[in-house]
């Protein structure tokens, strides 16, 4: 009879890795075996003969998870990337304002989260909305509705994710017209970001537990006549200004984590609860229509945005959310591109008659729901 059929048995794919460390000098990958217990990476990276003091984890570990047999232990495999600290890194831009900040005890509440999604920026590009003053000037008012919305949240966490082109740059396209439409440096750009970052992360940990993550972006990476050089989660301004906010918190004991890229990806992955959320900056592909196809390439060859159930995306400067597919958990896959803050992007304005407002997307997150779609723009 149909009713006594048994489906067949699910088969664990035999992980593909090999245990070992590769290490350049300046960075590597480490995998352990497998393991019943997650291990203490500084302690593996010690018995192989690195000290943990000279060397940084970056990103989230991946994992291999098997049976050893039907009814056996359950073994996982860690492979996670590390690197030489770099201590040599002028903090002036931040020193001043460190010194002045007071020490922090993150209230907290329970059950939820608060997203933050500065995006596209462009610190130090001219634009129809005005210059760097204007620029400012409105995204502190955003940080000001924020602020409100995180004290009256009583969230127990709070993320604020850097979704990329955090600066103008100069090199983005082989072309002058950054050059003649700026009013800041690289180096003036870097720094007023970094100033403009720090003063958000010191306004919400006070009231919860912070993360910070920043992705890789075509605005910031290490570029050559429009053409990217390096490796595209590691040279990048927005990973550098993410350094810089480290070193001072952890400096001044707040209760501050930090996610960025694999070296050689360009987004990343966390969870929250029952969510699992993507970040990425969306230049991957050339129009917004792009997105739900590459997200659906992305799970197919297993990238860090595969398991994801909510997917955030900047560069195209305007809200949008889509309710894209089922997911895993039984609730839908979400798309949220987000707004941008920037002066203007005059040239597709002109060209395409299309502009929108400009603010800061969050969203929350609840710790035993999925995420349904709700966005707010302050």
């Amino acid at each position: 009879m149909l009713e006594n059929l048994e489906p067949a048995p699910k088969i664990e794919a035999a992980p593909n890795f090999r245990p070992g460390i590769e290490f350049d000098g300046t960075e590597g990958v480490a995998t352990t075996a497998g393991l019943k217990a997650k291990p203490d990476f500084n302690e593996f990276l010690l018995d192989a003969g690195f000290n943990p003091d000279d060397i940084e984890i970056v990103g989230t570990p991946r994992t291999s998870r098997w049976q050893q047999r039907e009814g056996g232990d359950w073994l996982t495999a860690y492979r996670f990337t590390f690197r030489k600290r770099n201590p040599d890194i002028n903090l002036t831009a931040l020193l001043a304002e460190a010194r002045r900040a007071k020490p922090i005890t993150p209230k907290g509440g329970q059950g939820k989260a608060l997203i933050v999604c500065p995006a596209d920026l462009q610190v130090g590009k001219v634009g129809s909305r005005g210059n760097s003053k204007d620029l400012v000037a409105r995204v502190m008012q955003s940080f000001d509705r924020i602020e409100q919305m995180a004290k009256a949240g009583k969230y127990e966490h709070i993320y604020i994710l850097d979704l990329g082109d955090i600066i103008e740059s100069v090199s983005n396209k082989a072309s002058l017209n950054q050059l003649e439409s700026n009013d800041l440096s690289p180096m003036q750009q870097t720094d007023l970001a970094a100033s403009l970052m720090f003063d958000l992360v010191k306004r919400l940990v006070k009231f919860a537990p912070l993360t910070f993550g920043s992705v890789a972006s075509n605005h910031c990476q290490n570029r050559v006549n429009g053409q990217q050089v390096g490796r595209p989660g590691l040279d990048d301004w927005g990973i550098v200004i993410l350094q810089q906010l480290r070193r001072l918190t952890t400096e001044l004991k707040w209760d501050v984590t930090y996610l960025v890229p694999h070296p050689h990806d360009e987004g990343f992955a966390f969870r929250y609860g029952k969510n699992t959320v993507a970040a990425v900056h969306g230049h991957q592909v050339a129009r917004p229509d792009g997105i739900p196809k590459w997200w659906a390439n992305a799970t197919f060859g297993n990238q860090f945005a595969a398991p994801a159930n909510l997917l955030l995306t900047a560069h195209f400067h305007h809200l949008r959310t889509e309710e894209l597919s089922q997911h895993t958990s039984g609730g839908s896959k979400y798309w949220v591109q987000t707004t941008t803050s920037d002066n203007g992007s005059d040239w597709f304005r002109l060209t395409n008659g299309m502009d929108s407002s400009t603010g800061i997307i969050c969203l929350e997150l609840h710790k035993d729901k999925l995420f349904n779609g709700s966005v707010i723009k302050l």
